[in-house]
């Protein structure tokens, strides 16, 4: 062992696999060394994988090999007596899978095997201990989604210090299956809430065209995530990413005592509640925002800026934001005027379009005192996976459609006429006078909801002209 050398990580050929030489410290008694330091060794690009649990190998006899198995977890292994031969083999989908690699491991290394990277090794010792930490605790649900390669493939062309045939191994590494047979470990699970409002169903709808696996698609009868009961029925260390589409968007009925209840039950302590199991788990968690954070006193808002809600949907949302940005692992997508499949503005005011086409009203009065972009579902449902599979930053990106920022009865007049040429009949409004005889409580709402979309455009996302999507949009509704 080299007792003078500092702690260092080396890349390995397999993405993510890191080699850590370990100071040793030594004298006339024996030695002493850090095993495992989180500061030290996160510096050193070794992620945080949160370890919940300690296993320890002890191998008797010198040539005793075990493996190679990939398992649902990450690993970080060392020696604490003895020495081993050591082999692992990239078993994850992709460019890399079969990627070999091999070193000699004793007290003064370590490694980081990442989930999905089959793992082996061969004692060159008697009485070497092996010892390694994980970030999943075993069940049965894990365990169905081991992959194993057998030892002796050719394929690998591992060349072990002593040979199979003189080494000791169990009766299931003799028959594990070849490289060739083996199938990829499949990645962490996706979880989708909300999976039934317009943006769940968006994002439903890009799994499907993009053929991706692994999705679980929950709405608040099979989850509702604000209910702390309710998080038992999961194995949450099968999880890799969870997308939050659920929240309670009445913005007026907010106001009332009971909606009041329920959004910040839906909006603050449910985003609470995911946030927590997301840190327990290292798990990525992607929730979704609204402008109603701000007071909308600056014509455009970026990620920077103070939140400063002026009702209680706005209010509740401010607190569901600062809850996720407490877990290492979030996107925030901040959006505002969504549009998807279900009730919306512009559904509505093709509806109104058309009662005026036929007759059944003169004139439609829209609010024009407010101002914004209008955001696609579409187009958030391809925000949110450019985030995941971009490997951008973690934090808050603001998210609408690109473009001019108009007013409510400008967007309404574009509907109308698209719909049936009809756009003089939107008369503008101001909100106050709009809302003047409302017998139930209303909301305030921001006058600029216009999002800055520099942060977002910076990781490469081309953001769609909303007033195209909104075409595109109509002319489906139509039918065309």
């Amino acid at each position: 062992m080299d007792f003078e050398k500092d702690l260092r990580a080396v890349e390995t050929n397999i993405p993510g696999l890191l080699v850590f030489d370990l100071p040793v410290h030594g004298d006339n008694r024996g030695w002493f060394k850090e095993n495992w330091q989180r500061a030290k060794q996160t510096a050193l690009d070794l992620p945080d994988f949160g370890p919940v649990q300690n296993n320890i190998s002890f191998n008797a006899k010198k040539g005793v090999t075990r493996g190679i198995h990939a398992e649902p977890w990450d690993k970080y292994i060392s020696i604490a007596a003895g020495s081993v031969f050591g082999a692992w083999v990239d078993l994850r989908p992709g460019e890399s899978f079969g990627q070999v690699y091999t070193t000699v491991l004793d007290p003064s290394k370590a490694i980081y095997v990442p989930r999905g990277v089959g793992n082996s090794f061969q004692a060159l010792e008697d009485g070497t201990v092996y010892t390694y930490l994980v970030n999943a605790h075993w069940s049965l649900e894990q365990k169905k989604t081991y992959t194993f390669v057998n030892l002796a493939d050719p394929e690998l062309h591992i060349d072990w210090p002593i040979p199979l045939e003189d080494s000791e191994r169990s009766e299931a590494d003799l028959h594990h299956p070849m490289l060739k047979d083996a199938k990829p470990m499949a990645p962490r699970r996706t979880m989708v809430t909300g999976c039934n409002g317009q943006l769940g169903r968006a994002i439903r709808d890009y799994v499907d065209a993009h053929g991706l696996e692994g999705f679980e698609f929950n709405d608040i009868d099979t989850f509702d995530f604000s209910d702390p009961a309710q998080y038992d029925q999961f194995d949450w260390s099968l999880y890799g990413t969870i997308i939050n589409a659920g929240a309670y968007t009445a913005v007026d009925r907010a106001e009332t005592p009971e909606g009041r209840q329920a959004a910040w039950k839906a909006n603050a302590q449910g985003p609470a509640l995911l946030a927590r199991v997301a840190r327990e788990h290292n798990i990525t968690l992607v929730h979704v925002s609204s402008d109603y954070v701000f007071d909308g006193t600056r014509e455009s808002h970026d990620e920077s800026e103070s939140f400063a809600p002026l009702g209680v949907y706005g209010q509740s949302k401010a607190a569901g934001d600062i809850a996720v940005a407490n877990t290492t692992r979030h996107y925030i997508l901040r959006s505002s005027w969504v549009i998807g499949e279900g009730r919306n503005f512009v559904r509505t005011m093709m509806g109104l379009s058309d009662r005026v086409a036929k007759g059944e009203l003169e004139k439609v009065t829209v609010v024009d005192d407010q101002y914004g972009r209008l955001t696609f579902t579409k187009d958030m449902a391809e925000a949110i996976f450019h985030l995941l599979d971009s490997g951008a930053a973690y934090g808050a990106y603001d998210l609408t459609g690109s473009g001019a920022v108009r007013s409510w009865a400008d967007i309404a007049r574009m509907v109308f006429d698209l719909a049936n040429g009809n756009g003089d009949r939107v008369i503008p409004i101001s909100t106050d006078e709009y809302f003047a005889n409302a017998k139930a409580p209303v909301s305030p709402r921001p006058t600029h909801s216009a999002l800055d979309l520099a942060k977002i455009e910076a990781t490469g996302l081309s953001v769609p002209d909303w007033e195209e999507s909104l075409k595109a949009y109509v002319n489906k509704e139509l039918g065309k």
